[in-house]
Parts: structure tokens; sequence; C-alpha cells
């Protein structure tokens, strides 16, 4: 198999980050509040075809399973003729390098024989016979190497020409199986049924939920709410990642230098940024064993107490994360990896998603001091 070289570039590791949650939060809101469980489509079928046909998935999606299952053996075929070749791969570096230290032991025998010294004449001789030894290992491993990237070539041709088929005959597929599997009228009554029951759970909450009609803490719940539906879909890039990265690693012997990093460093960000997102769902780790047993107003006084420490927690991240924004944009700060990505906008996001999260901390304050007091703040 052929080795990848391609390494991610920077602004289109950036531009993703940007453009690509901007993309899926459109198509997201254009679909709001029409069905779409049960159908078959044909842009999901591809998108299979594309990430997952080298196993079949886009035929097991269409119920077309025999077709599937015909993936599967080829490709097993594929990965342990792959592990062969990595192992050639060792193989004849390491004969290699003996022929290497054969051909510098033969040129030390040579000159030691020009030169008229005692045993010269021997060590030749071994000299030559190692040498010939080195080049018959070379010649096998050699073998052994086309042998392997051979079957794994033939085995990769197949899954191809068989992806290309299926590629004309997927739109068929499609249509059939959208037939065969098509809702009827009281199907589809049940499945909205279904997704309006599954909207409603876990709405009721034990924590304290009190209206806030000052607009600037609507505003606040706003921008949290899309901050973190936006970086939610951050997740897509890390799922088509790590897919290149594990074909390129087990397939082609190519591991990046780029994908690790791109995503810890896109999850980092995703954490930060959602912060104010999750504390206004109430979704941060919190222990409530005795607390959910407390009334109303008891639950209220701990919050405002505890809320102290809160404070003096997102101040601290406020205020590191502008110094370590600030540093890092001084020097335009990069990795030091062989990707060398831009560390800065990282660092400037700490600060963000602490300010989103104070703000949400804010509003949650007075929502407790209105319980605690019985009148509007």
């Amino acid at each position: 198999m052929p080795h990848i070289n391609f390494i991610l570039p920077h602004w289109l590791y950036w531009g993703g980050l940007i453009f690509v949650p901007l993309f899926a939060m459109y198509t997201v809101h254009k679909q709001k509040g029409t069905l779409v469980d049960g159908g078959l489509s044909k842009r999901i079928a591809y998108m299979l075809w594309l990430c997952g046909g080298f196993v079949g998935l886009h035929r097991f999606y269409v119920k077309s399973f025999l077709g599937g299952l015909i993936y599967i053996p080829i490709f097993i075929v594929l990965l342990l003729c792959n592990v062969q070749v990595r192992e050639a791969v060792n193989s004849v570096s390491a004969v290699n390098n003996d022929v290497s230290i054969a051909e510098f032991n033969l040129e030390r025998a040579q000159k030691a024989v020009a030169k008229k010294r005692s045993g010269a004449e021997l060590k030749l001789e071994k000299a030559e016979k190692a040498m010939t030894v080195a080049n018959q290992s070379k010649e096998v491993a050699l073998a052994n190497h086309d042998k392997w990237n051979l079957y794994t070539r033939i085995a990769a041709i197949l899954i191809a020409i068989y992806l290309l088929v299926d590629a004309w005959l997927l739109p068929g597929m499609v249509k059939k199986a959208a037939e065969r599997e098509k809702l009827s009228e009281e199907e589809i009554a049940e499945a909205l049924a279904k997704k309006e029951e599954f909207e409603q759970l876990g709405k009721a909450d034990a924590t304290i939920e009190v209206e806030v009609k000052n607009p600037f803490f609507k505003w606040v719940d706003s921008v949290n709410g899309y901050v973190g539906e936006y970086v939610s879909y951050w997740s897509i890039i890390a799922v088509f990642v790590y897919y290149y990265e594990v074909l390129a690693r087990y397939l082609f012997n190519s591991p990046t230098n780029w994908a690790h990093e791109s995503m810890f460093l896109m999850f980092g960000m995703q954490y930060v940024l959602a912060a104010g997102f999750t504390h206004r769902e109430h979704a941060h780790v919190h222990v409530d064993v005795l607390y959910q047993y407390f009334p109303v107003r008891m639950k209220a006084a701990i919050n405002v107490f505890t809320s102290i420490f809160f404070f003096i927690f997102c101040t601290a991240l406020i205020w590191t994360g502008i110094v370590f924004a600030r540093d890092s944009i001084a020097v335009w700060e990069v990795s030091f990896t062989e990707w060398a990505i831009q560390y800065w906008p990282v660092k400037v996001t700490l600060s963000i998603g602490a300010l989103l999260l104070l703000l949400d901390g804010i509003g949650k304050l007075i929502k407790d001091l209105i319980v605690l007091f019985e009148r509007r703040v």
C-alpha cells in the first residue's frame, strides 16, 4: 500500500473549527420540527459509503446484509496482509543495516590485504562470506515484502472495485429500501408521540428554577445556549479526524503527527467554552445525596454560600486566562511539535469560557436570593 504524507494545514484546521459547526447548526435548525426518524437518505448512504464503505456500512444501512458481509472478509485479509507488510518493512530495514555493516567490514578487510597485514586474507574471506549472507538475506526480505505488498494491493483493489460498483447502485438500493421501510400514518403518529415524550424527559429537575425577567440575563442564557450548541458540533470533526488517523495508520502505515494534537486542543477549547452552557443546564458533577432532601429555601441558602467558592474559582480562571493569552499573543506561541499549531487561540478561549461561566453563575445567584428572601432582587 502507498504511504500518505498529508499534513493538515493550519488554516484548514481553524477554518474547520469555525465553519463546520455553523453548517451543522444551519442544517439542524432547518430540519427542526420535521420528522426524520425511519426515513432513508441518499446523503447518509453516500456518507457511509465514503467513510465506512470498506466494511460495508452503506450496505447494512440499506438492509443489504449479504452484500455488506462480502466486504468484511476482504477487509480482514487486507488488515492481516498489512500487518505482514509492516513486519516485512522492519525486516528489510534490519537486513539493510546488516548489508551496510558487511560492506564496511569488507572494505576494511580489503584495505588490510592491500597493506599485507597479518591474517588479513582470513578476515577478507570471512567478510566476503558475511557479505554474501547479508545480500541473500536482503533478497529474501525484499521478496517477502513484495509478496505481502502484492496481496495487500489485491485486497485493496477488490474493495475499491466493489465500492465503485456500489456507488453506481446505491441510489437504487436506497429507493428499494425506502419502499420496504415506508411508514404508515399510524407509525408516523407514534414516532411523533415518542419524540415529544423523549423531549420531555429530564425536564423535571430538583434544582431551583426562578424566572428572572432582566433582559441581560436572558441574553446570557441565549449566548451560553448558542456557544454550547456550537462547540458540541466539534465532535463531528473528531469522528472524521480519528477515522482518517486509523485508516492512515493501519492501512497505509502512515501515522500522522497532527491528529492527536489537533483533537486534544479542540476538546480542551470545547471543555472551557461549554462550561457556561453546562452550568445553565445543571449538568456539572455535584453531590446531592443529602441536598436533594432539603427544603427549597435551605437549598437556596446552601447555593448562596457555596457560590463564594464558585466566584473565586471563576475570577482566578479569568485572570489566569488573560495572563496566559497575553503572553502567548506577545510571542505568537506555537506548539513544540512538528505540526507547530498556534497555541494563542486556545489560551484565549480559557478566559472567554470562564467569563460565560461567571455570568451564568451570577444569574443563578440572583435566582437563589429571590427564593431565599422571597422577593425580587
